[in-house]
């Protein structure tokens, strides 16, 4: 049911996936969504928060800019899907504004985010430096992925990658050196 909820949130963003759509996906009841959850946004709070939440316990701090820009960038697979991690940021571009719950989701998935950035500056500012950076990362997702502005919709995944890990390296000291995907990157 989680993973049905968070690829249609994320194809559709919170307001025009509806929970008939999540249900018919997942092979189950309506009532039965109801019954586990309570309610869409309480679905959706659960979805951003285990999508989130794995994303940044299973990836180490200095990894985190590069695995999120890399799950970010990274095409939908052959059948349209990917993995639910890698759906987390699409997730909650595409929710911004829904409500405020789903923005108090948000908020708290941003934050956690934020922390774990800010353990790789020694600077008095590490926060700073990390809303930063965290501002950047969803930029860079609300152009690609919900605006689809070119040329950055288009542009190599390693690419991007790279420019921005090397270019946010210099506000965040304690990122790992970027480790290219593509010929001519490494």
């Amino acid at each position: 049911m989680l993973d049905a909820a968070s690829a249609l949130f994320a194809e559709r963003g919170y307001e025009r996936a509806t929970v008939r759509d999540i249900a018919a996906r997942a092979r189950v009841n309506q009532a039965l969504l109801f019954r586990h959850f309570g309610s869409k946004r309480a679905l959706f709070g659960e979805v951003v928060s285990r999508d989130g939440t794995e994303q940044l316990r299973s990836t180490a701090p200095e990894r985190l800019v590069e695995t999120v820009l890399a799950s970010m960038l990274a095409p939908p697979t052959a059948d349209g899907g990917d993995t639910g991690s890698s759906r987390s940021l699409e997730t909650l571009l595409r929710s911004v504004g829904a409500g405020d719950e789903v923005s108090a989701a948000v908020a708290a998935l941003g934050d956690d985010y934020a922390r774990a950035l800010a353990t790789l500056s020694d600077a008095d500012d590490s926060g700073l430096r990390a809303d930063l950076a965290l501002a950047w990362l969803v930029g860079i997702g609300l152009m690609r992925v919900v605006v689809a502005k070119q040329p950055l919709a288009g542009a190599d995944a390693g690419e991007v990658s790279r420019l921005v890990v090397g270019a946010l390296g210099h506000l965040l000291e304690g990122m790992a050196p970027h480790h290219g995907q593509g010929p001519g990157h490494g």
